[in-house]
């Protein structure tokens, strides 16, 4: 599988990254077996850079992941989490249902708090090592800083660059679901990596207006999460959602045209929809979120095929692709050796989450 040094400095993360998001009960409950038997498919089918949050599941991603990853070879693996939300305890745990306004069925042991401050960044940087019981953290990111710019710039980036300086972090960044700031981020700080979700899709090119120019003139990383949209490139049907609500009628009409295109060439939408983002040089790895042992199996095989460059010329030519992300299909570097798989997701499969930033 491919690896990628971020930016400029010495974390090596693969091309196929795992989003834990889904392990944190994102929605649904998932069970610990389940949990561990995806991470341990993730490990075996050669991933080797893992994502969680405090945020995910108040701290749940975070202790699964912890406890799957503990006895593997720790310099093998990077390993990233996110500060901006501290998790207080709350007298009295409430049922599942309470928590089900932040995405997660998981009781609502604490509160979420935001901060960006430079001691809240180290109070969840430590809270994070006790619930992963790991030894580092290779990667961090500040979650979501949309509605705290002013503190998050001045206060919680400096504290994570004096982290990387003392070698308590390897790389810093921001994961948000929008460009803007993240563009801010590479032009005025020296972050090693930003994390995107949803901004560099099939349907949704924005990424390519700043953010990855920036990103590639900085010699600077961007992970791309979200590139299903949360959805409808993954399954595009009525009734699909696309960023988290019903897909307008125009959106999915243009997924249907990518998928009819897409077929001509025997490649599933879902893998093109994985493959675009790796186009770009300034991309280093596509987060997928997944919970299950066949859905990081399904996402792993799709990582694996082979795209023909035919294909996004023909999404260019009928106007599907108005940005222009063209470069070597990474899958030709490490193509199987096997038949390409089916185009059906393996049996007991769903199409995997996006695993999203909020």
């Amino acid at each position: 599988m491919r690896h990628t040094t971020l930016g400029r400095g010495a974390v090596r993360v693969t091309g196929l990254s795992f989003g834990a998001a889904g392990i944190g009960n994102l929605y649904t409950p998932v069970e610990p077996e389940r949990a561990r038997a995806a991470i341990d498919a993730a490990w075996d089918a050669g991933i080797r850079y893992f994502d969680t949050a405090p945020h995910y599941g108040l701290g749940l991603s975070e202790r699964r992941l912890g406890e799957a990853l503990r006895d593997r070879p720790r310099e093998e693996y990077a390993l990233s989490t996110k500060v901006g939300r501290l998790l207080e305890p709350v007298a009295g745990a409430g049922p599942a249902d309470d928590d089900l306004a932040h995405g997660f069925a998981v009781p609502a042991t604490h509160r979420r708090v935001w901060d960006f401050s430079a001691d809240g960044v180290l109070r969840s940087i430590d809270a994070s090592l006790g619930r992963l019981g790991l030894d580092r953290i290779d990667i961090v990111y500040l979650h979501d800083p949309d509605e705290h710019a002013e503190e998050a710039f001045h206060q919680a980036y400096p504290a994570l660059e004096r982290l990387r300086a003392e070698g308590v972090v390897g790389a810093i960044g921001a994961g948000m679901n929008q460009t803007a700031m993240l563009t801010r981020f590479l032009r005025d700080t020296d972050t090693d990596v930003v994390l995107c979700a949803g901004r560099f899709t099939l349907l949704d090119q924005s990424a390519l207006a700043e953010l990855l120019p920036e990103a590639a003139a900085r010699g600077r990383s961007v992970v791309v999460g979200g590139v299903f949209n949360s959805g409808l490139l993954a399954d595009p049907r009525p009734g699909a959602t696309y960023d988290y609500t019903a897909a307008p009628p125009a959106l999915l009409e243009r997924a249907l045209r990518m998928d009819a295109v897409t077929k001509r060439y025997g490649v599933p939408l879902r893998a093109a929809a994985l493959h675009y983002p790796l186009r770009h040089p300034a991309v280093a790895s596509v987060l997928v979120g997944t919970r299950s042992e066949a859905e990081v199996r399904d996402a792993a095989e799709l990582a694996a095929r082979t795209v023909p460059d035919d294909l996004w010329a023909e999404l260019r030519a009928e106007g599907l692709l108005t940005g222009d992300a063209v470069m070597e299909d990474p899958a030709t570097r490490d193509a199987p050796d096997e038949e390409p798989p089916s185009e059906e997701p393996p049996a007991g499969a769903r199409p995997a989450e996006d695993g999203a930033l909020s």
